[in-house]
């Protein structure tokens, strides 16, 4: 039944879904229009916005770049590609590969969306070379994991508000992971996901007859570069002291840091997870050969990151995001309120894929709306977590990394995750509203 349903979205997708650069200039364009008519600014002073926000999110930005680098140098250990290997032998049919697929994926994402992006995709690979599979669904699979990410130990916005001294803590204080990421309402959510996205995915697999299928081939990684002298300075290339030494150190020190009660936060998980790529690569010359393959992957945050930093400064400073926030908040009641912030963010998040960035955006709106209508501030800030990650299935901008590894287009996998945005929508929604 779900791959009768697929099929017209898949093929709406492939015939009108623009490269992902192309679409962050399509919303460029289209906020800008928004902001001069719905807000009265004059396209002087909406260009004066985009060009003064255009570089604003130059830390955060770097901060996503490192997740998914650090990511990709974990996953890419010899130790992680093992376990990776043994698990895809165990795949011995195509429904059984697309299940195994999705749980990685939502597992690892749940742990951290960088690591779970570059899993999946090395996962979805490593099985295409052993099973035949339609390799589109295998990585729309892969990518629908990541829907879990933002009710995970790396969601920035929980993360953010278990912080001293962030942004709004003079109006909500500092709310504990204990209260959003391992709240009833939030795991519940979560094991929901974990159920339903891998049963949609291998109801949703198209007949022999019109299904993708990849050369095993076109999908052998490189070999590692070997030394090319003997020189001592090669030699320390591939040398395991000086990585283990540091290595351990950094782990040392994480371990010391949550001793002092130190609280998770997207710069600890970098370190986290770059001090245990150096240690499992082992030498120097391993660790930044997966660098250089890591940061491909992220060519595209590089490059459109500012340009939705400037769509953002838009939305903000015309009043457009507080427009759409209230227009949809006005409707709320105090048990439909986080149901509205969660659509409201699922809207907003086209315009600022950014959870960081989304918060900014909402958080003015959405909080005072909370203390008014005496909601759990938590709650809400989960609702506008549960809406950032909602629609990144069938916003491409996150895609990218997953893309750039697998080799695929956006339109190849992207009408297969619109199912999931109506689906995991409902799952969500009710999750927010009744639990």
């Amino acid at each position: 039944m779900l791959n009768v349903i697929s099929r017209p979205l898949v093929r709406l997708m492939d015939r009108y879904l623009p490269d992902p650069y192309l679409f962050v200039l399509i919303l460029t364009v289209l906020v800008a229009i928004a902001a001069m008519g719905i807000e009265a600014q004059s396209p002087l002073a909406v260009v004066r916005m985009w060009g003064d926000g255009f570089w604003t999110l130059l830390q955060f930005s770097m901060q996503m770049l490192l997740v998914l680098v650090t990511g990709y140098m974990m996953a890419s250990t010899p130790l992680v590609r093992r376990l990776l290997s043994r698990l895809a032998e165990m795949a011995g049919s195509p429904g059984t590969a697309i299940l195994m697929v999705s749980y990685v994926s939502l597992v690892a994402s749940w742990l951290n969306w960088g690591f779970g992006l570059v899993v999946g995709a090395l996962f979805a690979k490593e099985i295409a070379r052993k099973v035949r599979v339609d390799y589109r669904l295998l990585v729309a699979s892969a990518y629908s994991g990541f829907l879990i990410w933002h009710g995970g130990l790396a969601g920035s916005i929980p993360l953010a508000i278990a912080t001293e001294g962030h942004t709004f803590a003079g109006q909500i204080g500092v709310i504990g992971t204990g209260q959003t990421i391992f709240s009833f309402f939030n795991l519940a959510i979560v094991v929901a996901l974990l159920i339903v996205v891998p049963l949609v995915n291998r109801m949703m697999m198209p007949p022999e007859s019109e299904s993708v299928y990849v050369d095993p081939e076109l999908l052998k990684e490189a070999a590692p570069r070997a030394a090319q002298s003997d020189t001592p300075s090669e030699r320390m290339m591939d040398s395991r002291i000086l990585s283990l030494i540091v290595g351990i150190s950094g782990l040392a020190y994480l371990l010391d840091y949550f001793i002092r009660s130190g609280t998770l936060t997207l710069n600890v998980v970098n370190f986290l997870f770059l001090m245990v790529a150096i240690v499992l690569h082992g030498s120097a010359r391993n660790l930044l050969s997966s660098l250089s393959e890591g940061v491909k992957g992220g060519a595209g945050i590089v490059i459109q990151f500012p340009f939705y930093a400037g769509i953002m400064a838009i939305m903000v400073s015309s009043g457009l995001a507080a427009t759409i926030s209230d227009a949809l908040v006005s409707l709320a009641t105090p048990a439909s309120l986080p149901f509205w912030s969660f659509i409201s963010a699922g809207i907003v998040n086209f315009f600022v894929p950014s959870g960081g960035g989304q918060w900014a955006v909402q958080a003015p709106v959405i909080l005072p709306a909370a203390q008014a209508l005496g909601v759990d501030p938590a709650r809400a800030a989960m609702s506008i977590a549960w809406g950032d990650a909602w629609t990144n299935m069938v916003q491409p901008f996150w895609a990218l990394p997953i893309l750039g590894i697998a080799g695929l287009r956006a339109k190849d996998i992207m009408g297969f995750c619109t199912l999931h945005l109506i689906l995991s929508g409902i799952v969500i929604s009710i999750g927010l509203t009744w639990l």
